[in-house]
């Protein structure tokens, strides 16, 4: 039963993934036919973090995950990402905001690009605390069991979300001629991760059951409900803190390189546009068999935190590539690809059950949205910093597509950013190895009890 549950959250994130990186491969196609600049492109692909990171929205959720429960809290997510996803399509395929714009604060700004990000604002409230969500589901049905392969295969479904989104939505805006058709079917496809949500909330209600039964009938105390002062033990460990750090290092590395990867492909890598989002759709694909892979291992032998420095190393290496100006031959990039693939397998797959080894059940919903807020901070900002360095200092040309003029960039200043990211992660992933041994999380042992 508990691989079934894992099924059918997974494929709930897959869909949310999908939806979520629909218009990652599409700056070009923004700015060709919405008349988006790159600054703006970073503006609208960083929004969906705002709320979280100004409101305090995620760690907001994560409270009421731990207080009101997983069903309670994945419904309303769900439906926040509803909301938030249709005012995203209504903004993007209203031809009359095109050019608009509002003065804010003394500046003008587009409205499109506005009210599309006001709309994926409110979408990335669900999607993040849908995403702690889901992994204290995780923990809840396979804690002391196969908890990092079931883990690993959660995250593979969701990065398969990532690898649709980027191989197909290319294909399909061309086809369109906008980038509207591509926001529809995420809708269509987020309405199917809300049913499948609701199906999966009768079954955890049984569960619910059973567990009260079976703690009524051997007398024994329940871990307590959650209560705001686990908050502070939360934010006093050590382990909590180095996992933050890295989560947002690590995963900023990754997720805005990927924003701006298809933009690369073509103007570095002389890649069709047309195909443009095939060779990033690489590094999702790689780590759908990788995850669960490390994720096994992990459970099986431990070694937690060398896995995390592995794939941190593993990370500066195929950016400092990446930076490198004379390597722009396609055959690279995909070797290069398939690196970081193993790199974004490695670490998540021991990041996340570690964190559930820190904390507390009780307390795991929280702190995994303390640690997603942190995440948040740099998910929001470095598409923002990346899409200024594109406009600022990395213009070198225009070229013309179908009567179009659009800019053309060098990645050279915007891929040495991420490599400074990767360093950092490399130390953290150090640190942690040595506070693991001083406060005895035992992440570098097997998952499975005995």
């Amino acid at each position: 039963m508990r691989w079934m549950m894992l099924l059918l959250v997974s494929l709930t994130m897959f869909t949310v993934y999908v939806a979520q990186d629909l218009l990652a491969p599409l700056q070009t196609m923004l700015e060709q036919y919405n008349n988006w600049t790159a600054s703006e492109y970073g503006f609208f692909m960083g929004s969906t973090y705002a709320f979280n990171v100004f409101l305090g929205m995620l760690i907001f959720g994560g409270i009421i995950l731990d207080k009101k429960g997983i069903r309670f809290t994945g419904i309303v997510c769900s439906l926040l990402m509803l909301v938030g996803f249709s005012i995203k399509l209504w903004a993007i395929t209203t031809p009359s905001l095109v050019g608009h714009t509002v003065t804010l604060f003394g500046s003008q700004y587009k409205s499109q690009v506005l009210l599309a990000g006001f709309g994926f604002a409110v979408f990335g409230i669900g999607t993040e605390v849908i995403g702690a969500t889901v992994s204290k589901t995780i923990v809840k049905w396979f804690k002391g069991k196969e908890l990092a392969l079931a883990m690993g295969m959660q995250l593979s479904l969701a990065r398969l979300g990532t690898a649709v989104a980027l191989s197909i939505t290319p294909v399909i805006a061309a086809r369109a001629k906008g980038v509207g058709t591509p926001v529809q079917f995420g809708l269509a496809l987020l309405f199917v991760g809300f049913l499948l949500f609701i199906l999966y909330t009768i079954y955890d209600k049984k569960l619910d059951h059973q567990i009260e039964e079976a703690t009524s009938s051997d007398n024994n105390d329940s871990e307590g409900s959650f209560t705001l002062a686990d908050v502070k033990m939360i934010l006093k460990s050590k382990g909590f803190w180095l996992i933050s750090i890295l989560c947002v290092v690590f995963y900023s590395a990754v997720f805005p390189f990927l924003k701006y990867a298809a933009g690369m492909m073509e103007f570095k890598f002389n890649v069709d546009p047309k195909l443009s989002g095939l060779i990033p759709s690489i590094l999702p694909f790689g780590t759908i068999i990788l995850t669960p892979l490390f994720g096994r291992i992990y459970d099986k032998i431990g070694r937690g935190v060398d896995l995390m420095i592995i794939g941190s190393i593993l990370l500066i290496t195929v950016h400092l590539l990446f930076t490198m100006p004379f390597i722009n031959q396609w055959w690279i990039a995909i070797i290069l690809m398939i690196l970081l693939g193993i790199a974004f397998s490695l670490l998540p797959s021991a990041m996340w059950p570690s964190l559930a080894k820190i904390i507390p059940e009780k307390q795991f919903g929280t702190a995994i949205a303390l640690a997603f807020y942190v995440q948040n901070i740099g998910l929001m900002s470095v598409p923002m910093i990346i899409g200024h360095i594109l406009n600022k200092y990395s213009v070198v040309g225009t070229v013309v597509k179908e009567g179009i003029e659009v800019n053309k960039y060098h990645y050279t200043y915007a891929t040495s950013f991420f490599v400074l990211l990767s360093f950092i992660a490399i130390i953290v992933s150090f640190i942690l190895k040595k506070v693991d041994i001083e406060e005895n999380y035992k992440l570098q042992e097997a998952n499975i009890e005995n």
